[in-house]
């Protein structure tokens, strides 16, 4: 009997860890700073995008140091003088692995599943989040978007993501993601799209039905 679902597409952060954006809210809020502007300031509006540094960078068009310093001058500009680095240095503290999930992507794999992952990074950071689970192990494709020059929620980087993985038809694949628009983009070009909440157990639950592991 064929399968539903051909090919298993994952975000990493807020995915395989625990969301990177708590380590936002904790700092804004310890620097008596409004969240939403903060978030904005660093990383741009994230359900969009734009010619934001930080979007820039994660489509691979700066480096990190550039990045860094563009940033910084819009602090300035903002009352807000802070430096990205330590807010990373929090994010990278909070990258807690949700093993549940990487258990998940084994069971995937064991059942014979081909696995790509669709993440906005940054080129600077490539062997600390790969390091984090056996990437190489256990997926078959990366689709890095400061690698491919597009970024979610831009449906390009989903098509060269279904293409690079046999070019398989939209409504065979399902992605997951922790940012909603970038599952919504995925769903409007033909995915299943699952989004993944604070609380990964739904989302794991869901995947595991719609490829009839249980």
């Amino acid at each position: 009997m064929s399968r539903p679902v051909e090919v298993v597409l994952f975000d990493f952060g807020g995915v395989f860890t625990e969301s990177p954006f708590s380590a936002v809210e904790a700092m804004a809020r310890d620097l008596g700073l409004d969240v939403a502007r903060f978030a904005e300031l660093m990383f741009g509006a994230y359900h969009l995008d734009t010619d934001h540094p930080w979007h820039q960078l994660e489509r691979g068009e700066i480096s990190f140091d550039q990045a860094r310093e563009a940033i910084m001058a819009l602090g300035q500009q903002a009352g807000m003088p802070v430096d990205p680095v330590d807010l990373l240095m929090r994010m990278a503290g909070g990258n807690l692995v949700r093993e549940p999930m990487v258990q998940t992507l084994r069971d995937i794999k064991a059942a014979g599943y081909p696995v790509g992952i669709i993440t906005n990074n940054v080129k600077e950071f490539r062997d600390g989040w790969r390091s984090l689970i056996p990437v190489d192990e256990l997926v078959d494709r990366v689709f890095d978007s400061s690698e491919l020059g597009v970024r979610k929620p831009d449906p390009a980087i989903y098509r060269q993501a279904l293409q690079g993985m046999g070019n398989i038809d939209p409504r065979r694949a399902v992605f997951l993601d922790d940012v909603e628009q970038n599952v919504l983009s995925a769903r409007d070009i033909g995915l299943h799209g699952i989004h993944v909440l604070d609380d990964a157990t739904p989302a794991m639950r869901q995947l595991r039905q719609l490829l009839q592991l249980d």
